[in-house]
């Protein structure tokens, strides 16, 4: 599903204008939408009285259409406008006009808001937030501000009228007051600022509504950004065909671990088994050999030379000549940057005629050194979490989280590489620009182990045939989904990778028999019978 920012959208409303779609038309399926689904949270809560805050903008006009929708429906309503009538302009002061001529109660509030709002506010059963709408910026100050913390300390469910006055649309962006909403219904697309953080966690849940803008308009823009969702993967994880072997699903190459960590490369290897491999290889360091071949017992592990506990230069032909036995090469959990490890990862990724995935100390090992990617002979996909991709680019981790989407951008232009950067809504970029935003995961998943297991899904996925940049973002979706569907039976806390990895093979069939739900609801003007 597309994501647009402000701009992107005024340019779809632009072109449908242009084609004869005026945008009186536009904001009448707005606030059709934003009516259908107001009815539908009252339904379930057994019904009640809806209040309509207004702004003097469009999306205070998509408010007040909302309103009169409601009221046809026979939902008990009232509107309150911050503004006077004359502030209005276009489709906003019509839309104000037919609401006052269908008898709708629209007060006023133009000077202190606290008694007037907050009084109206406790004989309501819903909230719709039509304020601010996609072109804010900034801070609210003033009227706005005073309102938005009244609706917010009313504890009266809200409904955001496109997105949650006080976010900002593109960034997702909070500098003051926000209005946290029970469901956002967005026109048209979702915002980019809707889906990171921390403006995911002011929409609630996310309707989108079809404003009958054609599709074809649409496509005909250059729009990079998606939201992944369930649909997608199951397009591209097509059920199994029946005669089949495992050579059909991928021979993957897993190196990793170390005397430290001998348990990377074992959730990495789970990773792909659990993720579909057909076949999985997986080098350690001799010294843990024992250890890894006791409790890995479907992969094949292979113990090679190591100096100090870590794999050394001895072990660079024989982990070359096996990459050209597989179809994709896994590389860097565990391996610390100790010894030969730098002058070893560094061999593969200039030497692999196969794609690699690399993590974790197969980033750290080029800390400062980006350009090393560059030198790659085939796809490479890094999965850093903001840390490593701050250490790898030499800048703070603070300057990669200020602009997550931003910096996952950069990073595959610089190295040329599909970056994967993980944590809250993690975002999949490549160096074309495309860029996907994964919805699914938790804070539970924050722990030890969990980047192993996407390293090896991720590097199962492309064994069975996905391209670099599909199986990083779908990878990411299961993996995170996984994540969800545990924590969904343990709560948010003490989540292990292992449980995530197990949980994987669970999402793909739910996927398939259709019971996953979409992250995001669409809620279509018309659907075939």
């Amino acid at each position: 599903m597309k994501l647009v920012t402000s701009e992107q959208m005024r340019m779809i409303e632009r072109r449908a204008s242009e084609v004869g779609i005026p945008t009186a038309v536009l904001m009448e399926h707005a606030g059709r939408a934003v009516a259908q689904v107001a009815c539908e949270f009252l339904r379930e809560r057994g019904g009640g009285r809806v209040l309509v805050i207004c702004g003097k903008g469009n999306n205070g006009g998509d408010g007040l259409c909302a309103a009169r929708h409601l009221q046809n429906a026979g939902v008990p309503v009232r509107g309150i406008l911050l503004a006077r009538d004359q502030d209005l302009s276009g489709d906003a002061a019509a839309n104000l006009r037919v609401a006052r001529a269908a008898g709708i109660e629209v007060d006023n509030v133009v000077g202190p808001v606290d008694t007037a709002l907050r009084a109206a506010l406790g004989g309501y059963q819903l909230v719709v937030d039509a304020i601010f709408g996609t072109g804010f910026r900034g801070p609210a100050v003033g009227l706005a501000a005073r309102a938005i913390e009244a609706i917010n300390e009313s504890r009266v469910p809200v409904l955001a009228v496109d997105v949650p006055s006080g976010l900002e649309a593109d960034t997702g962006r909070v500098e003051g007051p926000c209005v946290r909403a029970a469901v956002t219904v967005t026109m048209g697309f979702p915002k980019v600022g809707m889906v990171v953080h921390p403006g995911a966690e002011f929409c609630g849940r996310v309707v989108v509504a079809d404003l009958g803008i054609p599709r074809a308009l649409v496509e005909a823009l250059e729009i990079r950004a998606e939201l992944s969702t369930v649909a997608q993967v199951r397009t591209l994880l097509p059920p199994r065909a029946p005669d089949t072997h495992k050579g059909t699903y991928g021979r993957v190459l897993l190196v990793g671990g170390s005397t430290w960590f001998s348990g990377a490369p074992r959730l990495m290897a789970l990773g792909a088994l659990r993720a579909g491999a057909g076949l999985v290889r997986l080098v350690v360091p001799e010294s843990i050999f024992p250890a890894v071949a006791s409790s890995v017992v479907e992969a094949m592990p292979l113990g090679l030379p190591d100096e100090g506990g870590v794999l050394c230069n001895a072990s660079l032909e024989p982990i070359l000549e096996l990459v050209h036995e597989a179809d994709v090469v896994g590389i860097g959990p565990g391996m610390t940057t100790r010894g030969d490890v730098p002058h070893l990862v560094r061999e593969v990724i200039r030497g692999s005629p196969r794609p690699v995935v690399l993590d974790a100390d197969g980033l750290n090992v080029l800390a400062g050194h980006p350009e090393v990617l560059r030198e790659a002979r085939s796809p490479v996909v890094i999965t850093p979490h903001p840390g490593e991709l701050a250490r790898l680019l030499g800048v703070s981790s603070a300057e990669i989280q200020r602009g997550r989407i931003h910096a996952a951008q950069s990073a595959s232009r610089i190295t040329g590489a599909v970056t994967v950067l993980k944590g809250a809504r993690t975002v999949v970029a490549e160096p074309n620009g495309r860029l996907v935003v994964i919805p699914t995961g938790n804070p539970g998943m924050a722990t030890g182990g969990m980047g192993d297991v996407l390293t090896g899904a991720i590097a199962a996925l492309i064994g069975q045939g996905l391209g670099p940049f599909d199986a990083a973002w779908v990878g990411a979706f299961l993996h995170g989904a996984a994540g969800d569907l545990v924590a969904a039976s343990l709560g948010d806390r003490g989540l292990l990778a292992r449980e995530v990895a197990d949980a994987i093979p669970v999402v793909i069939r739910r996927i398939h028999e259709g019971t996953m739900p979409e992250p995001v609801t669409y809620l279509h003007a018309a659907r075939p019978r």
